[in-house]
């Protein structure tokens, strides 16, 4: 595991360990005390209280954060792991992009990434060289690299591409043999949904991880290591929505919910066109959404 990732997951267990400790309903200390309880920075502090919101164990408005529960183990994280130097600085980079931490077309200074992120300046250089395939940065035409950023042509182009190699999924997915792990995985997946469904009105906030499991298992079954590179970015992307817009998300939630239920059924069925259709649908919504949330951003 890199040493920055290892210290992300120790210190949000560290601030997990002590929301165990406060008042449900009361109110989280500031970013500088949260830092000195996990002894990081406020970056990674920040970062922790992106995963604790998006859990549903804090609400994270500006400066007043407040306690909606209290954690339980599985919300830990695990410390073992093989994610490489290289993977968690995209993870990284692409939560500090998708957080609009700056605005498109910003120059970007390899010096000051480099501090940022703890990693020597010509790793980062060749980071981002291989980031750039994505488009989300560029090389300026004399020299340094430019955040070309996530902007609502991004996002349309970016939709329309999950569509077809998700499509393409879909067809792979019916006519897979009877042994093979995507039935039991989709099987896996139908008892989750239904039991979030059961519980959509207090935990509707569980629905990224998830929408996320749904979409990796539905890509899972294409072996093709191109398209795999971009099931990273577009996972992590489609991830980051749901943080965004928080208006409706109930509602929203319950309605995905549905909709994956639907292709699930009809993946079942071994019913190509009607689960070509209920995932139509589905992504059709997903890009409505993402550009929704664009414009909660006033980036659409």
């Amino acid at each position: 595991m890199a040493r920055t990732d290892a210290r992300y997951r120790e210190a949000y267990n560290t601030l997990l360990d002590y929301c165990g400790r406060l008042q449900v309903g009361g109110a989280v200390p500031s970013e500088s005390e949260l830092a000195d309880v996990a002894g990081v920075s406020r970056t990674v502090v920040r970062r922790c209280l992106a995963r604790l919101e998006e859990t549903g164990i804090i609400s994270w408005n500006g400066r007043h954060k407040r306690l909606l529960k209290r954690p339980a183990n599985d919300d830990r994280l695990e410390l073992l792991g093989d994610r490489t130097a290289a993977e968690d600085l995209e993870q990284r980079f692409l939560e500090w992009v998708l957080r609009f931490d700056v605005p498109a077309d910003t120059p970007l200074s390899v010096a000051e990434l480099s501090r940022m992120f703890s990693v020597p300046q010509h790793e980062l250089k060749e980071f981002l060289a291989g980031l750039s395939r994505f488009g989300l940065v560029a090389r300026r035409p004399r020299g340094g690299w430019m955040l070309r950023g996530f902007t609502k042509e991004f996002a349309v182009e970016l939709s329309d591409f999950r569509k077809v190699l998700e499509l393409n999924a879909v067809r792979i997915a019916t006519d897979a043999p009877v042994g093979h792990p995507i039935w039991t995985t989709l099987s896996e997946l139908r008892h989750a949904h239904l039991d979030l469904k059961s519980r959509i009105k207090t935990d509707f906030h569980e629905f990224s991880k998830l929408d996320e499991r749904f979409h990796e298992a539905i890509n899972s079954v294409v072996s093709n290591r191109f398209i795999a590179e971009f099931q990273k970015v577009i996972s992590l992307i489609f991830h980051y929505h749901f943080l965004w817009d928080k208006a409706d998300e109930q509602e929203r939630n319950a309605a995905a919910i549905e909709e994956h239920l639907a292709i699930i059924d009809a993946l079942e069925a071994r019913d190509p066109d009607g689960a070509a259709k209920a995932a139509e649908k589905h992504l059709r919504t997903s890009k409505t959404t993402l550009l929704s949330s664009l414009r909660y951003h006033e980036l659409g």
